[in-house]
């Protein structure tokens, strides 16, 4: 399959057909890793780190006032923790 390098704004890009994403199991928006080997471009998807999504959950949290609930709650055995 052939595609071609297009302007996207100051950038390059590459238009990557639904078919060959579905080969590689990722959709649109999948952050991807890209290296040079031989001349070659490669493009894997990127390997998800731990706290990827955490601000954003943080603030769909923030923005309903749940986050607020935990406040009052007290641990077992509080008054024998020693920081």
């Amino acid at each position: 399959m052939r595609t071609s390098l297009r302007k996207m704004g100051n950038s390059t890009g590459m238009i990557v057909p639904r078919s060959i994403l579905g080969a590689i199991g990722v959709t649109t928006g999948t952050a991807m890793d890209l290296r040079v080997e031989d001349g070659k471009l490669i493009a894997t998807p990127a390997e998800r780190i731990a706290r990827d999504g955490w601000a954003e959950a943080a603030a769909g949290l923030a923005a309903t006032g749940e986050e607020q609930e935990w406040l009052g709650v007290g641990v077992a055995d509080d008054a024998t923790l020693t920081w």
